[in-house]
């Protein structure tokens, strides 16, 4: 068992996250209960999984939820391309997350 908070991918993770709602904020209302909820969800489903993953006993376990959080990345990752196509995620916040 580790401490989740020690490791670099977790703060990465967590930093993105947190952009995430920011750049969120700016989205339509009519899309605060799909678009808007789906990506900070997916976003905040990455850290937190690999913060669950290391209160487990084993290696696979951890193992496990490191792969769960890359398959939260990747919808995360479809959600920004959604919003930038929308028209709702400006370019250059979408070419930071996306670097994230």
């Amino acid at each position: 068992m580790q401490n989740y908070k020690d490791l670099k991918v977790w703060d990465k993770a967590h930093q993105f996250t947190l952009r995430v709602y920011e750049v969120t904020k700016g989205f339509p209302k009519e899309e605060i209960y799909s678009l808007t909820n789906q990506i900070r969800r997916s976003s905040s489903s990455i850290p937190a999984n690999i913060a669950e993953g290391c209160g487990k006993n084993s290696q696979s376990d951890f193992a496990n939820f490191l792969n769960i959080a890359l398959g939260s990345s990747n919808e995360a990752e479809y959600f920004l391309i959604l919003s930038k196509d929308r028209g709702y995620l400006k370019q250059k916040n979408f070419d930071i997350l996306f670097t994230q």
